[in-house]
């Protein structure tokens, strides 16, 4: 089928077409500005017709360095944050809470989990930050979601909790050789997502994200986190040029 890509990057960055895919490219920083190579189906769209119920997704990819400053990666997601930023035009979409399914990079400065709670022993300890095979679900709107907001101002601790009730996630840290070429594969369905790294499975879990999810490849130099000792802080960072390489690119929807 047909791959229905649009390119996106910030100024100095790039996405350009190789012999057997894609390089997305962002350059050296100071960590004074955001840097965003990637490629999406959804550009344009409301988050109710993204393109994807379900989806096969395979490809071979490599970057330039084992542990690059901010978060790569390839797969599908809701857009949750509802802005897009250093992209002029983007539609405007209310913040909802992840529902995503991807190969996931995210350097030392990221917390991306919110079921890890050392404080209380609850929750089944995931990885935060690294390199995953990553699921999130979570309801398009729930009312704990009120609840974690009012919290919110008062115990950040509290109000994590509280999300950590609503978002289902699953992940594994994988030990793979990023600078090499490597094949991943992931297959979604409504009861069901599927990780493969050179035709071996390496997570499979029902915890499947609700759609409609758009795909996106993408590398930048951004970090989130939210601890679970209520710390939240977000921004980007310093970097040399960094590049995902993309190839054998291949979308199927059963």
């Amino acid at each position: 089928m047909e791959l229905g890509l649009s390119a996106r990057q910030t100024k100095g960055a790039a996405v350009d077409s190789t012999q057997g895919g894609f390089r997305l490219t962002i350059p050296a920083s100071d960590g004074s500005r955001y840097d965003d190579a990637q490629l999406d189906d959804y550009t344009g769209l409301a988050r109710r017709a993204f393109p994807h119920r379900s989806l096969d997704l395979s490809l071979r990819a490599r970057t330039s360095a084992e542990s690059a400053p901010g978060t790569w990666g390839f797969g599908l997601w809701n857009d949750p944050f509802g802005l897009s930023l250093g992209f002029g035009g983007s539609p405007f979409r209310l913040p909802a809470l992840p529902n995503a399914a991807w190969f996931f990079y995210a350097s030392p400065q990221n917390y991306l989990s919110f079921q890890n709670d050392p404080s209380t022993g609850s929750g089944q300890a995931h990885p935060a930050h690294g390199f995953l095979a990553q699921t999130f679900r979570s309801p398009h709107f729930h009312p704990s979601l009120i609840s974690a907001g009012l919290a919110l101002p008062f115990s950040r601790v509290t109000a994590r909790r509280q999300l950590s009730q609503v978002i289902a996630e699953d992940s594994v840290a994988l030990s793979v050789d990023v600078t090499q070429w490597h094949g991943y594969r992931l297959r979604w369905r409504e009861d069901s997502v599927l990780f493969e790294v050179d035709d071996a499975l390496v997570m499979e879990t029902r915890v499947s994200p609700h759609p409609p999810l758009g795909m996106i490849l993408w590398i930048d130099n951004q970090f989130a986190a939210f601890t679970p000792e209520g710390k939240i802080s977000f921004g980007v960072l310093a970097h040399p040029e960094v590049w995902l390489e993309i190839e054998e690119l291949e979308i199927k929807r059963p």
